[in-house]
């Protein structure tokens, strides 16, 4: 048992030298009041109660060791004790928004040893500081699977899309309805996996100062369980508020955690089939209709970018259209029917234009637009989203063959665009095109937003934890901005030049893939221009997550590896929710 509390740094210096809590009561009992002799402290009576019980003196400690509370910093206490809890830690959540409760809940969770059973007594969270500690639980706590995994033939997939032995991969195989097992609920006890309840365990160990609990989080490695514990009796309300936010919260971490194993999986499993096969199951699942073309299908239905791009591969390429219908909105974003269209491109070679060695190591990865819009769509009913939205996943492998798309060949995309292929490892606008032109074309978008590892040039330009925001509509742009703030996820609005359009004209084609007609650079505006041609003049934005959708080290709530990027912004958007906003 690990007992941990957490601190704000929203504090002032008072007077006489002693730190005053920002907003809420002094160190004392749980109506505030302070003993003589004792300073005003920057945790929850409760915490401080609990300290007390555990023979600390808590302002005596947080002035030995500097404490300010600063964001995701951790300071470990050993407990010169026999029983449980034998270690104390001190985690911040800086000035209380809701990024500071994320880093916090993610430095918790990679300091949390293996099997600990966690109480975390925090400065009565409201509900989306609750949320956002449970994100950052169960996000830190990811971990990527290790072995080189097995190729799934075509055999081997049931007719549901699942792997006919059960595996799974990514961290501690979370799955729906998981992520908050062994959580304590708000009647004291616990549920198991059927929705039993259980008797609560160890609540005599718990501090006496800790009055009433709600659940808090997340499941995963190094945790067993989290419970939040406030300084007095909540209201019947408050507890349904409570609840209703980690339950919300869990279900946007699970979507993340969803497209992490997705992305790193390898790309001997991870075949455009397998993937398509995934999301079909997955949709499913959740209660979506979907529909799935084939190969054939495509170059039937004139789908020339996914056809040729996927043609030099012998793992022929896939469209997989996933559909929600949620409660009707009479007015606002949700009123209009969004379609979200996502690369998902399971192994970029570069093609024909090949990569040099280095440049592939990480393409396994180039799929994580499609991944991303995927998560989302599967999470929407379980969060009641609003309105009427549509995934499209582009899926195809970008390899060398002799079936292989050449550069200065032209193809036909879905609507009859002609494009001359100047070079072939510029593949994902070309599949994001054929979704593009199918969406505003037929089925009646309204709303166009597409997710793309798209440009090495942004992440140049915003590096690898800012994505670059292309859009046609301001209105948009700013609700996607909105989002992304709200979600922990940095966007950068760039802008789409006019004056570089002409650089993608062709003398052979209604348009070149490459922006080489003049010598504009700007990669990444090069290659929003291309997109924008496809989309019929709707509301449409792009997300280019070439620098934010990968990580090589561990960051908050970022995990080394397929970070799941955009789920967080889009689930924020999709949902409007009330109860996430600062």
């Amino acid at each position: 048992m690990l007992a941990v509390v957490v601190l704000s740094s929203a504090q002032a210096d008072t007077a006489d030298g002693t730190i005053a809590a920002a907003g809420g009561p002094a160190v004392g009992d749980q109506n505030g009041a302070s003993p003589a002799g004792t300073t005003v402290g920057i945790v929850s009576p409760a915490a401080a109660g609990a300290c007390a019980d555990l023979g600390l003196d808590l302002d005596t400690l947080l002035t030995a060791h500097n404490v300010g509370g600063d964001a995701g910093s951790v300071l470990v206490v050993p407990l010169a004790r026999a029983e449980a809890p034998t270690r104390l830690l001190l985690v911040g959540a800086g000035g209380g928004g809701l990024g500071e409760w994320r880093t916090a809940g993610a430095a918790l969770a990679r300091r949390a040893g293996s099997g600990d059973r966690v109480v975390a007594l925090v400065a009565d969270p409201e509900p989306a500081q609750l949320a956002a500690l449970t994100e950052g639980l169960a996000l830190a706590a990811y971990k990527q699977p290790k072995g080189p995994g097995e190729p799934i033939a075509t055999d081997d997939l049931d007719a549901d899309g699942d792997h006919t032995d059960g595996a799974e991969r990514g961290a501690a195989d979370v799955e729906a309805g998981d992520l908050s097992a062994g959580t304590t609920d708000l009647t004291g006890a616990e549920r198991d996996a059927d929705g039993a309840a259980e008797p609560a365990g160890e609540t005599d160990e718990l501090p006496p100062a800790a009055a009433e609990s709600a659940p808090a989080a997340a499941g995963g490695p190094g945790l067993d369980e989290v419970i939040v514990w406030y300084s007095g009796a909540l209201t019947s309300t408050e507890l349904a508020e409570a609840t209703e936010a980690v339950r919300r919260a869990s279900v946007l971490a699970r979507a993340v955690l969803t497209a992490r194993d997705l992305i790193n999986t390898p790309s001997l499993v991870k075949s455009p089939e397998w993937l398509a096969r995934r999301a079909m199951a997955a949709a499913r699942a959740a209660g979506l209709d979907a529909a799935l073309l084939d190969a054939t299908e495509l170059a039937a239905g004139g789908f020339g970018g996914l056809t040729h791009v996927g043609g030099g591969s012998s793992r022929p390429p896939y469209l997989v259209e996933l559909r929600y219908q949620g409660p009707p909105a009479e007015d606002g974003p949700a009123a209009r029917h969004r379609v979200l269209v996502g690369k998902g491109i399971t192994f970029d070679s570069g093609g024909l234009s090949l990569k040099p060695p280095g440049s592939m190591t990480s393409m396994k990865t180039d799929m994580s637009g499609a991944a991303a819009v995927l998560a989302t769509m599967a999470a929407l009913p379980e969060l009641g989203a609003p309105g009427k939205v549509t995934g499209l996943l582009c899926i195809a492998e970008n390899m060398i063959g002799g079936a292989a798309v050449r550069p200065g060949d032209v193809i036909s995309c879905w609507g009859g665009t002609t494009v001359e292929v100047l070079n072939t490892d510029a593949e994902g606008r070309l599949v994001l095109a054929d979704g593009l032109a199918y969406a505003a074309g037929a089925l009646g978008a309204e709303v166009l937003v597409d997710l793309a590892t798209l440009t090495g040039a942004v992440s140049i330009a915003l590096g690898r934890r800012t994505a670059g925001l292309f859009a046609s509509d301001d209105a948009l742009a700013g609700e996607l901005t909105a989002a992304a703030e709200l979600a922990g996820e940095r966007v950068w609005r760039l802008p789409l030049v006019e004056e570089y359009r002409p650089a993608l004209e062709s003398t052979v084609a209604d348009l070149a893939n490459m922006g080489s007609a003049l010598n504009v650079g700007g990669g990444s505006i090069a290659a929003a221009l291309f997109l924008r041609e496809f989309t019929a003049g709707l509301p449409w934005a792009h997300l280019d997550i070439a620098g934010t959708a990968r990580s090589d080290a561990d960051d908050a709530e970022i995990t080394r590896g397929g970070t799941g990027w955009g789920v967080r912004t889009l689930l924020r958007w999709l949902t409007a929710d009330p109860t996430l906003a600062e």
